[in-house]
């Protein structure tokens, strides 16, 4: 969807996060709630606004263009996926690091194969029960 480092979109999920329930986001926001210095947001802020994902002035509001907006709402929507998707194949792991963890690395045409399986998982309930039995049964006999 966009040419972005992990760590931008990183950047871009939490602003776009922020912009669903607050009017204002700043520099001191996004450093706390990803635990990065002060520097390295502004850092990552310079090069979202150089690709006019945000729009940004020293010391002043961040706000999302069109186009970030667009693309925060697909990396919310990913990691949303991915943590459904863990929780429906019954992974015994922590949800939302693996999330993270798998959200950069797939395509996209992997993400659409995953809505899939979710969503058919979820219409088919008598489906999902014989995979979960199956994933059970098979972790027994396989190391």
């Amino acid at each position: 969807m966009g040419i972005l480092t992990p760590s931008l979109e990183d950047y871009l999920e939490e602003l776009y996060r922020f912009s669903l329930s607050a009017d204002t986001v700043r520099v001191t926001d996004l450093s706390i709630k990803l635990g990065v210095s002060l520097p390295s947001v502004t850092k990552a802020l310079r090069k979202l606004k150089n690709g006019q994902y945000i729009y940004y002035q020293r010391y002043g509001e961040i706000t999302l263009t069109e186009k970030g907006k667009k693309l925060g709402d697909f990396l919310v929507k990913r990691n949303r996926l991915l943590q459904e998707f863990l929780v429906l194949i019954n992974t015994d792991c922590d949800i939302a690091a693996e999330a993270e963890a798998m959200e950069h690395y797939l395509s996209e045409a992997t993400i659409r194969s995953i809505q899939a399986i979710v969503t058919f998982l979820n219409q088919n309930p008598e489906w999902h029960k014989v995979l979960l039995e199956y994933i059970v049964s098979s972790s027994k006999t396989n190391v």
